[in-house]
């Protein structure tokens, strides 16, 4: 529902618009889009994918009508070195795109591309895929992942907000390796406790952020906001730059 709101995580996101210079496209990775395999959608006018069920009529409303680039998703798909990646030509955005995106840029006039998660691959499959995607921020590309660091809906309690005990351990101890670099840490995000893998129990929402900071350079900046735990939920985003 954050897509038609406006609260202190939409404010976080419009901010973080704000700050950067304007991308001439978009590649989205989202917790969204699994397959076998890696996919590029190449779609020339992608349609807005509704992938959820039992929310309100509004939020089924929304349309986000970024155009695509398929010269791009060709170029990207020839760009990646590390694994083979196909291209798929009917691909639309789906809301981990789009919730995130019509509030940073709600004039959707930024073509924006998506790149599937292989999810039964490891963590160091994305971090080498996502480190041959660095040439793109050279060319004013963004791009962004779209999951939770935590994300455990099994546990999560529809009735009340009061972040779990847990999860707020687990957010802070992926927050630390975030800010210290530990790249190596967050890729074997197995072998950092129990409450890492209580809020990691598949891995499709994490796996976002493994590409973001395999595109962190040498020294660069990186800005946490929206640190807020909902439940079994972690709201924590990064901005790497």
């Amino acid at each position: 529902m954050n897509a038609l709101e406006d609260n202190a995580f939409t404010r976080g996101w419009r901010d973080a618009a704000q700050r950067m210079p304007k991308p001439r496209a978009i590649l989205c990775i989202s917790a969204h889009w699994e397959t076998r395999g890696v996919y590029i959608a190449g779609t020339p006018t992608p349609e807005t994918i509704h992938d959820f069920y039992g929310f309100p009529k509004a939020l089924f409303d929304v349309r986000y009508p970024a155009p695509g680039d398929p010269a791009l998703a060709l170029h990207i798909a020839r760009l990646v070195k590390s694994a083979k990646v196909h291209i798929d030509p009917g691909r639309g955005i789906d809301h981990g795109a789009w919730s995130v995106l019509r509030i940073m840029y709600p004039q959707a006039d930024i073509p924006v591309l998506q790149l599937s998660l292989d999810s039964t691959q490891p963590g160091a499959f994305h971090c080498a895929l996502g480190r041959d995607l660095a040439p793109l921020r050279d060319d004013g590309v963004l791009v962004m992942g779209s999951g939770n660091i935590v994300h455990n809906l099994r546990l999560f309690d529809f009735h009340a907000n009061a972040p779990a005990d847990w999860a707020t351990r687990a957010d802070a101890a992926l927050r630390t390796r975030i800010e210290s670099g530990d790249v190596a840490g967050l890729v074997d995000w197995h072998g950092l406790g129990p409450d890492v893998t209580l809020g990691i129990p598949t891995p499709e929402h994490y796996l976002p952020l493994l590409y973001a900071m395999a595109l962190r350079g040498d020294g660069e900046p990186v800005r946490l906001f929206n640190t807020t735990v909902i439940s079994a939920i972690s709201m924590t985003c990064v901005q790497v730059g």
